[in-house]
């Protein structure tokens, strides 16, 4: 069942990629307080997630912040160390968190995972965003495979 609008965001193993190297934390304790912008890719290095959708979000990290937002935090079924080495590639530090979803648990619990066997991806995250309140989903938005419309910086500073 997919996550909605009202739901608490739930426990899943995580790793976030950390200057320290990975650190494992719990999902719904990371994403539990305050105002979070969580947003979700397909892929790190994939053509628009790096064109694009990240680029986004580290470029509109201050306007966030100036709407409240405590953290933005990018989701990828990817290795801790795949993700760091992608937030260093566009310049995330002290702008976005990267949070490693290895093994796709979080997308899963979240009922966001996708099968991506056809483009030999194996199993991923769909591509979303969250706004996250204090543990609750505030707004949830799925993109229709291949979009980016409704997950990006863009749109979510609207929701805010």
């Amino acid at each position: 069942m997919t996550i909605s609008v009202g739901d608490k965001i739930p426990s899943a193993k995580v790793m976030l990629a950390t200057d320290a190297g990975p650190d494992q934390v719990d999902a719904g304790e990371f994403l539990g307080s305050g105002k979070v912008a969580l947003f979700s890719v397909p892929g790190a290095f994939t053509p628009t997630c790096s064109a694009k959708h990240l680029p986004g979000f580290v470029e509109k990290a201050a306007e966030f912040q100036a709407k409240g937002v405590d953290k933005i935090v990018c989701m990828s079924v990817n290795d801790a160390f795949v993700m760091d080495a992608w937030g260093k590639d566009q310049n995330a530090g002290g702008k976005v968190e990267m949070l490693a979803d290895g093994n796709g648990d979080f997308a899963r619990a979240l009922g966001l995972a996708m099968d991506g066997k056809g483009f030999g991806m194996g199993e991923r995250a769909q591509r979303f965003s969250i706004v996250i309140e204090d543990g609750m989903v505030k707004h949830l938005n799925v993109e229709e495979p291949g979009a980016f419309d409704v997950s990006s910086a863009e749109h979510m500073l609207g929701q805010l």
